[in-house]
């Protein structure tokens, strides 16, 4: 691959890609801030519940752990 040529990696694209298809094309977004990763994987994380946590979200079952810890 040449330098400056990311077009040329066919992994990267196909990374991109995909990024693009799975994550960003399948939500709507009000603003370019609402786009920004960082916010989806906090909202992901605290408001999607996982049945291998007994179906709490990351957050709730963390706070649960916590609060376990300090009581016994």
């Amino acid at each position: 691959m040449r330098p400056g040529k990311p077009m040329q990696n066919g992994l990267a694209e196909s990374f991109n890609s995909s990024l693009r298809d799975e994550r960003l094309n399948e939500t709507l977004f009000s603003s370019l801030s609402e786009a920004q990763i960082t916010a989806w994987k906090d909202d992901y994380n605290r408001n999607k519940p996982y049945s291998s946590l007994g179906n709490l979200t990351p957050y709730e079952f963390a706070l649960k752990m916590i609060s376990q810890t300090q009581t016994a």
